[in-house]
Parts: C-alpha cells; structure tokens; sequence
C-alpha cells in the first residue's frame, strides 16, 4: 500500500489572522480538504495519515475520503515532528517497505499527472523522489540594507543545477523514518523530508512538477489558489 502523510499541525503564523491556513477556503472548500482529496482520489494512494494540533476544533473529523481511510494523530512543533508522528500512526501492518507520500495540507492545487510521475520515480530509485521545479528567475544575494530599510544586491547567483523543492516527496517508510530520527537526535530543524534523507549520504531523484502546485504562504497565494482551483472545478 502506498500512504500519505499530511503534516497539519501549524498555526500559519506568517499568513495573520485566526485561521491556520490550511482550513482557509478556496473555490468553496478548505485548503487542506482540496489536498487530501487531489491525493485520495488518485488510484496508486490507498490511506492518509494527518498529524493535528493538540486540541484541533477545525478538523472536519473525516474517517474517509473517496473510500479510503483517513487516520489523525497528534503534531508537533515543527514539521518534522509532525511527519514523524504520522509515520509512526501508520497501522499495525505497514511495512518498512511501503511508499509514503509526504504533502503539505496548504498546497491545494495537486494534480494527478504529477502524483504518478512521481511514484513512478520512487519505485524506480531507493532513494526516494521529491515534485520539483528548476529556478528560472535571476537569483540576488541581499546585503547591507539602505538608511530606507531596503536591503541592497551583494551578488548575482548562479542558478544552474537549483530546483524550488515542492510535494508530495515520497520515500520508503524505513528510510523517512531513520532520516526523521537522525535529524531529531542531532537537533537538526529539516524544512523538508528530503533535506533529512540528503544527511543519510542518499540521493532522492527530482522530478519536475507543474509550477502551479502552489504552497499557500500569503494571501496573495490564496488569492492565485483560489482563481487555479476555479479553473478545474
């Protein structure tokens, strides 16, 4: 079987407001509903696990979706922590050499193509694979900043071979798990799965995804979620 793990347990302190970002709406539905249901409604996904905030009063209390099982645990204070506590929420049977997809609640727009171009890569390298996109912008290095405030350019950087890293990433159980660990026991804060599994001396393959698989951060990006979901209800 092949699991989804949702790390959900953030306050979206950077968007503002009361709402954690991931039940912020979009074309009529919370974000992270449009996530799990572009996951489940995929043929090679079978479950998902969403870690919460202790005390989560938002979550809709979903036990399934698209005939598929959904299972919650409880978070943590990073992301890491809260994928982590996913895995380990995983039912008894799971084997250490199931696929799991790791995906943030906040990106709604999730195609199908990309889900299979992307488990497609995972069981081909047993380092896992990571949605991905090239940089294409001109890249500034930022320093000393102006008396207005304004930071000035220090350098132009290259941005041959540099890839934004999106989700899901999917990785064996076994090695997700042993990376998690690692990273947690040398006090390492891992922004994403990959960066943990990259500390274990192996190399996830990239595997370039649609650019409008958007991580909502700002109300900008709600307002671009919102007009891409519309497109394709």
């Amino acid at each position: 079987m092949t699991w989804t793990l949702v790390p959900a347990a953030g306050s979206g302190r950077r968007f503002g407001g009361e709402v954690p970002k991931q039940y912020l709406r979009a074309a009529g539905k919370p974000l992270i509903e449009h996530a799990l249901e572009a996951l489940l409604s995929h043929p090679g996904v079978d479950g998902a696990v969403v870690a919460l905030a202790e005390g989560d009063a938002r979550w809709p209390g979903w036990t399934s979706l698209h005939g598929k099982p959904v299972i919650t645990c409880s978070g943590g204070g990073e992301r890491a922590d809260s994928v982590l506590a996913a895995l380990l929420a995983l039912p008894a049977g799971t084997t250490d050499n199931e696929l799991l997809l790791v995906h943030d609640a906040a990106r709604p727009n999730l195609h199908a193509t990309d889900i299979a171009a992307l488990i497609a890569a995972a069981n081909g390298c047993a380092d896992g694979a990571i949605l991905a996109a090239p940089v294409r912008d001109t890249l500034k290095r930022a320093g000393a900043g102006n008396p207005d405030g304004n930071p000035c350019i220090a350098a132009t950087e290259s941005r041959d071979g540099l890839w934004r890293a999106l989700t899901p990433q999917a990785f064996r159980r076994d090695l997700l798990r042993r990376a998690l660990e690692r990273a947690r026991a040398d006090g390492l804060v891992a922004t994403d799965e990959a960066m943990a599994v990259e500390r274990l001396g192996r190399h996830p393959a990239l595997v370039e995804g649609r650019e409008d698989n958007l991580k909502v951060t700002t109300p900008a990006d709600l307002a671009l979620a919102e007009f891409l979901l519309a497109r394709h209800a």
